[in-house]
């Protein structure tokens, strides 16, 4: 059956304004995860035997065969089974579980945030107390006060610091925290904003298999745990900071007639998920609209021309994009590699790609941070369903 192209709304774009060097800018990039590694070959085995459902063979075989679909080779956890063991209602599939997941949420998400924030003022190489403003966002672990008044008190910020939490939005959330970030930078004279997105589904969503419920399973397949932060700021001093990327436009848009299409609910259970099977199909026969709305002011349209940047939402996800759009093969890489790496973690993936590709541009001794490109674009995908789209600018690549 042919798929049908929805008509999307009009999206509100910010695009640049005044001189170039008041645009916000991407100063510097940090990620984290915790310290168990699940790797995807040897998960159903574990999986089973820790929910003890062994028995189940059938559900066992389908388990495997989603978990080899993934293209995901490891993923990274809080949870480990000493961690099961003293939590069992963890490994039921219905039992209430939310007060022990969110005793360990609300200490754990606020740490692997300070773990990336941490290394990305590390790189940014100028003193925490020249922070003016937090964004932190996360799946996770919702308390009073949030995981930004927790970061805050961790990394030792200025009271002062104008704080903005964001949680349980989905997986776009990391980049709309990085277009508040932009009207910060851009409106506030000196500032430099931290944003900070950790994301532990994992944890927030590990339960035990059952046959009525098979999109369960994916869940348990794809997802990782990671935090990412990044330092934004406008009018860089070249002098003491190296710009990264350069945010000259975003835009939001909600594709019609797609709020089901994911969905989430905090239950006693758990979070519990639902991903329709049309995800890779909605979001790729509006991605062109997107594309051409955001570049048609700046006179491009050659999408091969432009480095990529996608939330890892899954492999299929980036195959109709590529396929839409007539994306070269190698264009995705970033997303591609996320997604062997670590799975998808949510609203931090898309700025592991980000780094990935920068990190990339640097040993390959290429001309720019962006793969050698000048322009290139970020997709944040998520329910409602939600698209972000940035236009990026690389930086001339200072190596040293």
């Amino acid at each position: 059956m042919a798929s049908k192209m929805v008509q999307m709304e009009e999206p509100q774009q910010q695009q640049q304004q005044g001189p170039a060097d008041h645009v916000a800018t991407i100063l510097a990039i940090g990620t984290a995860n915790p310290p168990n590694c699940i790797y995807q070959h040897q998960y159903p085995d574990y999986y089973f035997r820790v929910t003890k459902t062994q028995h189940m063979t059938q559900l066992k075989d389908k388990f495997k065969r989603i978990c080899e679909k993934t293209n995901t080779k490891k993923r990274y956890t809080h949870l480990t089974e000493d961690i099961l063991e003293k939590n069992p209602n963890l490994c039921s599939y219905d039992a209430p579980s939310l007060d022990s997941r969110q005793n360990i949420l609300v200490v754990e998400v606020p740490k692997l945030g300070k773990e990336a924030a941490v290394k990305a003022i590390e790189e940014w190489g100028q003193h925490k107390s020249k922070i003016t403003h937090l964004i932190f966002t996360s799946m996770e672990g919702v308390a009073m006060p949030g995981a930004d008044y927790q970061l805050t008190k961790l990394l030792g910020l200025s009271p002062s610091v104008k704080r903005v939490m964001l949680y349980f939005q989905g997986c776009y959330v990391g980049a709309t925290a990085l277009r508040l970030a932009k009207d910060f930078a851009e409106n506030n004279v000196g500032s430099r904003v931290l944003v900070v997105s950790s994301c532990m589904t994992n944890t927030s969503a590990f339960r035990g298999p059952c046959v009525d419920n098979l999109g369960c399973l994916v869940g348990q397949a794809i997802f990782g745990e990671g935090a990412a932060a990044l330092i934004v700021g406008a009018n860089p001093d070249t002098l003491s900071e190296r710009p990264l990327f350069q945010i000259v436009s975003t835009a939001q848009t909600i594709i019609p007639d797609s709020e089901e299409i994911i969905g989430g609910q905090m239950r006693e259970i758990g979070l519990t998920v639902q991903l329709s099977k049309n995800v890779p199909m909605m979001v790729s026969e509006n991605i062109d609209k997107c594309l051409v709305e955001a570049f048609h002011p700046f006179g491009i349209t050659d999408w091969n021309s432009l480095f990529w940047v996608v939330h890892t939402g899954g492999s299929a996800i980036l195959d109709q994009i590529e396929e839409k759009v007539g994306l070269k093969q190698e264009k995705l890489w970033g997303s591609r590699r996320v997604i062997s790496e670590y799975g998808n973690m949510g609203p931090p993936s898309v700025f592991f790609v980000l780094d990935e590709i920068r990190r990339k541009s640097m040993e390959e001794g290429k001309i720019t941070t962006g793969e050698g490109l000048d322009w290139g674009v970020l997709f944040g995908f998520g329910p409602g369903l939600t698209v972000d789209t940035f236009v990026l600018r690389s930086f001339p690549y200072k190596h040293t």
